[in-house]
């Protein structure tokens, strides 16, 4: 008992501790916009210019018309219910899909397009030049990313029009290149080139991995959104005539097979998700250079 208290004590005492010197708070605030800024990232990398807290209230929006829309149609709550949260989580796997493919197609374009860096540098032309030349040459994905480099450049500064570029792209590969890129740019070298051959074969490498990775697990993942998918549409099908299916699930014993099934049909599809999961690099250079 004295040491249960003891250890209470000192527990309360280094609590109290802590708010009073602002620890606790400032540690909160860390994780908070640790959290923001991931969610930021993510917005950025499936090309949506809009903050989480937009995202996150259009994403509940849909769900509550789905549910109004499915309990029309059921005249059962908790079966509506299921595609309400599907619907409500469709804006974040849509969006999640869009940005695995912008991510794939700029880290696929950038071989080629360190590549055509490299060939102007090596035909004369400064680097400023060389960058805003690949919004002509170089792959369609990184013209489309570099398009403002150019007015940027004039109006901001080289560095400055780079970091704006990798701030849009918000990609781990992306965010390598452009440091060279800036490094090449303030301090010069004549290794420069040399750096950027060996990152684009690098970038290669580690396509070909990824890709090989994706084949593998593709029929997995489609298998398993399938069979969590279709027992809630055979469901919604059941109730959508008044009968005996209709008076069960709107009973009690109903809402609970409902809820069971939601809860088995979420935990396995979170398995099923993180086991999936393609590994992620960490955005190393993901700060501004000023910031750093």
């Amino acid at each position: 008992m004295r040491l249960i208290a003891a250890a209470t004590s000192a527990f309360t005492i280094g609590l109290i501790t802590s708010i009073v010197t602002g620890l606790l708070p400032q540690t909160r605030d860390r994780v908070t916009r640790h959290a923001t800024e991931r969610r930021r990232a993510w917005l950025a990398q499936a090309g949506l210019d809009m903050t989480p807290g937009q995202f996150l209230l259009g994403s509940v929006g849909l769900g509550l018309g789905a549910f109004v829309l499915f309990l029309l149609i059921t005249g059962v709550a908790a079966v509506a219910l299921a595609p309400a949260v599907l619907a409500g989580l469709a804006p974040r796997l849509y969006y999640e899909r869009r940005r695995g493919a912008r991510l794939t197609a700029v880290q696929a374009a950038w071989p080629d397009g360190l590549r055509d860096i490299k060939a102007s540098i090596a035909a004369g032309m400064s680097l400023q030049r060389a960058v805003e030349n690949l919004t002509v040459t170089g792959p369609l994905p990184l013209r489309s990313a570099f398009q403002r480099f150019p007015l940027l450049a004039r109006s901001l500064g080289v560095s400055a029009a780079l970091e704006a570029i990798k701030a849009d792209l918000a990609d781990p590969l992306s965010d390598r290149v452009i440091e060279v890129l800036i490094l090449a740019h303030e301090r010069g070298g004549s290794v420069v080139s040399r750096i950027l051959a060996d990152i684009a074969d690098a970038a290669t490498a580690d396509l070909w991995t990824l890709e090989a990775i994706e084949t593998e697990s593709l029929e997995q993942r489609i298998n398993a959104r399938a069979v969590f998918a279709l027992p809630w549409l055979v469901l919604v099908a059941l109730t959508a005539r008044a009968g005996e299916f209709r008076d069960f699930y709107g009973s009690t014993a109903g809402l609970l097979v409902v809820v069971a099934g939601g809860v088995l049909s979420a935990t396995g599809m979170l398995l099923v998700s993180r086991l999936s999961r393609e590994p992620e690099e960490d955005r190393v250079f993901g700060g501004s250079a000023v910031a750093r």
